[in-house]
């Protein structure tokens, strides 16, 4: 007996606009360039196209990157964020002595959802010194942060903290830092995501809370995120397709000796992999495609509650990489006179 399974109602989060474009890149509305070895793709949603997406309309800027260990490729990753985040800046006429407000959110006692916070440690504040009429030098505009931590700390809605400063401090635009959630392996902890969209604390794990956003607070919101998790579904989808590639790339060097001990990169080309080769590997799941696949899974490990938000073991020394990395990117955008040290 056949049986058929009903997908469609779920649904895969993820946090990146780019991870929603799929494989079609050549699209009127997605503009990608590489700077060095550094990827940046630009998606604009607008009332024409919005439908394709679960975001809101807005520009998405995603820089993806290998490794933000290493100093020297860090400080071309620091170089294309300040970049970039400037070209923001310049879409909202935001002048050197426009005020801003850079705001934390997370949990700094959690390791995978602490970029917020810690990011704020790397901040060069400003507003107290013109607050109390103390001479600044030219080249540094007012600029305030605050870490908001959790919901479950404060008990208090973040967008209310957050309304509340707005409204007494009164800054140009606000910099909001949040962790993310991807939907690929590959993305974790390799990505940074620039967007005038606002965010919604912690939608990528389905505790989503008030938006930040422009619409609500009336001032320009840049919102700045890495994805430091993914769930045991992404994992699963992840590991079959690396199989996939494993065996592609075995079958095309099977009499090939030298070619077999290296190690497999994921974005080989698998046209050698037949319906019947999927089939023989994965049985029925083989015959799916990518998306029917994690809706698959979903629906085996959601009702078990299996879905569990996983991160890397090394997050506590990357995070803290990364959030130099945004830190003095921001400052150096603010800040005319801070040296990219």
């Amino acid at each position: 007996m056949n049986h058929t399974i009903d997908v469609s109602n779920i649904n895969i989060r993820t946090d990146l606009a780019i991870e929603e474009v799929g494989n079609d890149k050549k699209l009127n509305y997605v503009n990608e360039k590489t700077i060095g070895n550094i990827k940046v793709t630009c998606i604009s949603i607008d009332d024409t196209n919005k439908d394709k997406f679960m975001k809101k309309n807005g520009k998405y800027i995603t820089i993806e990157f290998e490794d933000a260990t290493d100093y020297n490729n860090s400080k071309e990753v620091e170089d294309v964020f300040i970049k970039e985040l400037k070209n923001v800046l310049q879409i909202y006429n935001i002048n050197d002595d426009s005020t801003c407000l850079i705001i934390g959110l997370g949990n700094e006692k959690s390791t995978p959802d602490c970029l917020g916070p810690i990011t704020i440690n790397n901040i060069i504040v400003t507003n107290h010194y013109y607050e109390l009429g103390i001479n600044v030098e030219d080249g540094f505009r007012s600029v305030a942060a605050i870490k908001t931590s959790t919901m479950g700390q404060t008990g208090i809605e973040t967008f209310d903290i957050i309304k509340a400063i707005v409204n007494e401090i009164k800054p140009d635009f606000v910099i909001v830092i949040d962790a993310l959630k991807a939907s690929s392996v590959d993305r974790v902890n390799k990505t940074i995501q620039i967007t005038d969209a606002g965010i919604n604390p912690g939608s990528g794990i389905g505790n989503t809370r008030k938006e930040i956003s422009k619409e609500l607070l009336g001032i320009p919101v840049i919102a700045v995120g890495v994805p430091t998790v993914v769930d045991t579904i992404t994992i699963v989808n992840d590991s079959i397709n690396y199989i996939t590639n494993y065996y592609s790339y075995m079958k095309n060097n099977i009499d090939n000796p030298k070619e077999k001990l290296k190690i497999v990169r994921t974005n080989i080309d698998k046209s050698n992999v037949n319906q019947i080769d999927k089939k023989d590997l994965f049985g029925m799941i083989g015959t799916l495609n990518d998306d029917e696949t994690k809706k698959f899974i979903s629906e085996v490990l959601l009702p078990v509650g299996y879905n569990m938000i996983v991160t890397p073991k090394d997050i506590d020394f990357v995070v803290d990489k990364l959030a130099n990395i945004i830190g003095n990117g921001i400052n150096n955008a603010l800040h005319k006179n801070v040296t990219n040290l």
